[in-house]
């Protein structure tokens, strides 16, 4: 094989490499942006469940402080009820107490709503901080694993940059690596196999002349569609069968 070809092929394994190492790279804020979300999502629903509670012992204060007036008030017409004199009096009396009776009935129905709903909010902030402690766990191993990743891709990124120098260097064509930028400027890879007449990176047929000289491996051949440099790896021979063991 063309040793530029040779070189070139290197050149694309290094880039490709290289290029997926970068991609990771550029992903790492974005995920740790993600984790932080889910963190302040989980942090927002315990804070979400204490205010719910916060709210509910406020609103049971009012309510404890309606059903002590009314309580007050019902116990204030029963000493007056002892005071009348007269029947119109004491239906009149009667009546102002089963009124706020029913309203001290009302105030405590609302007590035992309370109630209920403040071992509902506390069942929710249980399992807000649960959810929190998890997502603390999983946001702390996964930020740890991300930076990590990026450092092995960060160091992979230098390891290509230093080889590619090296190969750049050893190139006999330097127009070569020109075309060989220009090429994955555009298309994102530069050099592709041919196989079966066709460009495997493009599918196109290749005309039969460009396929012969592809083949040869002795020169830089470009596909007539994507312009990718072409190179052709020769199928391996079948392998003898193995003879068979004594009896």
């Amino acid at each position: 094989m063309l040793a530029d070809l040779e070189r070139l092929i290197q050149l694309q394994d290094i880039e490709s490499r290289a290029a997926v190492a970068n991609k990771a790279i550029a992903e790492a804020p974005g995920r740790i942006a993600a984790l932080d979300a889910l963190l302040q999502s989980a942090t927002a629903a315990l804070a979400s469940a204490k205010q719910s509670l916060a709210t509910n012992q406020a609103t049971r204060r009012s309510i404890d402080n309606d059903l002590t007036s009314a309580q007050q008030r019902q116990n204030k017409y029963k000493e007056q009820l002892m005071a009348v004199k007269t029947n119109d009096e004491f239906r009149a009396m009667q009546h102002q107490i089963e009124s706020v009776g029913a309203e001290v009935l009302q105030h405590e129905e609302r007590v035992l709503v309370s109630m209920m709903e403040v071992d509902e909010i506390n069942a929710g902030i249980k399992k807000a901080e649960t959810a929190l402690k998890a997502a603390q766990s999983k946001v702390a191993a996964e930020r740890a694993a991300i930076e990590s990743e990026a450092k092995t891709h960060q160091a992979t990124v230098a390891e290509c940059a230093a080889a590619r120098a090296k190969i750049v260097a050893t190139m006999d064509n330097k127009g070569a690596v020109e075309t060989f930028e220009r090429i994955a400027k555009v298309r994102g890879t530069a050099v592709a196999r041919a196989e079966g007449e066709r460009c495997t990176v493009c599918q196109v047929r290749l005309r039969p002349a460009v396929f012969t000289e592809v083949r040869k491996n002795d020169s830089l051949v470009q596909c007539d569609s994507c312009n990718r440099i072409l190179y052709f790896v020769p199928p391996q021979a079948p392998k003898a069968p193995a003879a068979p063991s004594a009896p």
